[in-house]
């Protein structure tokens, strides 16, 4: 199939709602962390769809999965039955400890189902007006409703206000802060264990404590949002249990599809037992293509991937702070795993993902001057290593200046 780019973009322009700054480049096929445009040009991606192409492009396990449930049952609804939803629920309630799951379409979804199962809660127990929620400064959570209202950034917000209501925001950086706005009227609190909107920061060791003794104490109902930072993205299952947390509802997406889209809400049973019929619903949610899909990539999580994000991670890492040492444009390296921020000055960071383009190398900026990494989840040493070389010359070509070795 003979694709002219020029041709896709101007198409694009005369009839897509112009939403999206894109990148002038038109993508057409991968292979593993590669990936390659209409002109045949290649390019090592470091974003995978950020953070949803987690076993990289072109899987054999996903494309078999899901040529075969093509030919065999793509959708029922939720009116019926089907065998991979259940499947996909016992095996995420394994590595989560969390016993329920709903099934959507996305993580702004899933946390819009969160959002309305906390407030459910609190409405079985017949507590009416225990409806406020926290949410943390530098939060994103998505762009739908009830997710914007749980977004801090003003560009998110402001024309979309009035958003809903009670809801406020605590700084992340200030355990006492968030210590004290935790009390018996809040319903939940929602965090990111690691934001990433919001430049890749991890939630401090102290404001999870925090966290953890005000809902223990309160009965606040914890919403831990692990669609971009969880599903082996760090190298655990789910980073909340590394900060000594242990939520009650979680939302998941992005890598559990490895390109399908599915959104999760995760519920631990008091919150489940308080759901009835008709509480929520989803037309696609959970549908066979998805969950085989789902499946394929929870096999291959299983089977020994997080050992090797923990290695990758660490080999990327490494040679981001090496980097970083021979410049003063770049500075704090941060993040777990395969989930990593560097972050660098407003002149380079407004100029570094262009260069990088085109050095053939995807990567993408975030929070201003955080530039962001989150490669598949089984990306090759080889392919870091020219990476890192790729991501050098590109910010030599941004203006920076980098020591030799």
């Amino acid at each position: 199939m003979n694709i002219c780019a020029k041709d896709v973009i101007a198409t694009e322009d005369s009839h897509i709602l112009q939403v999206y700054k894109r990148l002038p480049v038109v993508l057409v096929r991968g292979e593993g962390s590669r990936i390659f445009d209409a002109n045949g040009r290649e390019y090592i991606d470091l974003l995978s769809g950020i953070g949803v192409a987690s076993l990289g492009h072109s899987h054999s396990g996903i494309a078999d999965a899901i040529a075969a449930q093509a030919g065999e049952l793509l959708h029922t609804s939720n009116l019926y039955f089907h065998p991979f939803q259940g499947e996909v629920a016992k095996r995420l309630s394994r590595l989560s400890g969390l016993s329920r799951a709903f099934f959507c379409n996305s993580g702004t979804e899933a946390v819009e189902a969160c959002l309305k199962f906390s407030r459910r809660y609190w409405h079985s127990q017949g507590d009416l007006e225990r409806t406020s929620i926290i949410a943390l400064k530098g939060a994103f959570h998505g762009r739908t409703f009830g997710s914007l209202s749980v977004t801090s950034g003003a560009s998110y917000r402001n024309p979309f206000e009035p958003l809903l209501p009670h809801v406020s925001f605590v700084s992340p950086e200030d355990p006492d802060q968030v210590r004290l706005s935790i009390t018996d009227r809040t319903a939940s609190i929602i965090i990111e264990p690691i934001q990433g909107e919001g430049g890749i920061r991890p939630l401090p060791e102290s404001t999870a404590a925090a966290i953890a003794e005000r809902c223990a104490s309160t009965g606040t109902l914890l919403i831990s949002d692990e669609v971009q930072c969880g599903l082996g993205r760090t190298g655990k299952p789910f980073h909340a249990h590394t900060l000594g947390l242990t939520p009650d509802l979680m939302p998941l997406g992005k890598s559990l599809g490895g390109g399908v889209p599915i959104g999760v809400a995760l519920v631990n049973q008091k919150v489940a037992s308080s759901v009835t019929y008709g509480d929520h619903g989803s037309t696609y949610g959970g549908n066979l293509l998805a969950c085989r899909a789902a499946l394929v990539f929870l096999t291959t999580l299983e089977d020994g991937l997080m050992n090797h994000v923990v290695a990758a991670g660490e080999r990327l890492k490494n040679g981001l702070k090496v980097l970083a040492s021979k410049t003063d444009t770049l500075h704090e390296v941060r993040g777990s795993g395969l989930m990593l921020g560097v972050d660098t000055t407003p002149d380079i960071a407004d100029r570094v993902v262009e260069t990088a383009l085109q050095c053939g190398l995807l990567i993408n900026r975030t929070a201003g001057t955080v530039i962001r990494f989150l490669p598949p989840l089984n990306i090759k040493d080889v392919d870091i290593d020219e990476a890192l070389s790729r991501f050098r010359k590109a910010l030599t070509l941004a203006g920076a200046t980098i020591g030799t070795d």
